[in-house]
């Protein structure tokens, strides 16, 4: 996590500056890691209030999936970024002979199959974070319910994101057994996790507005 460990400006200004990468890959795995921090938070403003006494244990059980989950996704910020640079550095292998643009081409294909691998953990990663999400907001600090239903939305924005990133890399695949089978690893988990942010925003709008 070495960009992580710069100042916030800074990060930002690497993910706008002219180089591709960071980019959206990494945009989503933060996006997804400030889900999880989220959650982390209404967990620890819930453990230990006497009106949640009952869930205390729940709450730190979720506690430290949620903080496994957010260091998972911090460090696939940076591994997104290096999955772009394999593909950069497979690109620039020689190809002057035919083994030279034989070998360029599995370099590519493997370096590709890391790119698409990648975006899919943050998506299994914002995927089980969003499952924790949803039950924070059911028994949670109520104090707190409007910061479970952004950590929801970022979750999904990740994991939305991150599909994005999973979608541009297949085409060029050569292995379609692959591609397919990854393409329906990503749509299934993107239906849970609209499905489970949609419920949660209902619920937690009319519980706001009570």
């Amino acid at each position: 996590m070495i960009l992580l460990k710069e100042p916030i400006n800074s990060i930002l200004a690497e993910v706008a500056s002219a180089s591709p990468a960071p980019g959206g890959g990494s945009v989503s795995a933060l996006a997804g890691a400030n889900g999880a921090a989220l959650i982390s938070m209404v967990c620890r403003l819930t453990i230990g209030k006497k009106k949640y006494l009952a869930v205390s244990e729940e709450m730190e059980q979720i506690l430290v999936k949620s903080e496994e989950l957010r260091e998972q996704l911090a460090n696939l910020f940076e591994e997104d970024s290096n999955a772009f640079d394999g593909i950069k550095a497979a690109r620039a292998l020689p190809k002057e002979t035919p083994d030279q643009i034989a070998e360029r081409q599995k370099a590519i294909q493997a370096a590709t199959k890391v790119a698409i691998q990648v975006p899919l953990k943050t998506m299994r990663a914002c995927a089980n974070a969003i499952r924790l999400a949803a039950v924070v907001a059911e028994k949670g600090n109520a104090t707190a319910l409007s910061d479970v239903g952004v950590a929801a939305l970022v979750l999904e924005s990740g994991a939305h994101g991150a599909r994005l990133n999973v979608l541009i890399n297949l085409g060029g695949l050569v292995d379609r057994a692959f591609a397919d089978s990854c393409l329906a690893e990503a749509d299934a988990m993107m239906a849970q996790v609209c499905g489970i942010k949609e419920r949660m925003l209902s619920d937690i709008e009319e519980r706001l507005q009570q």
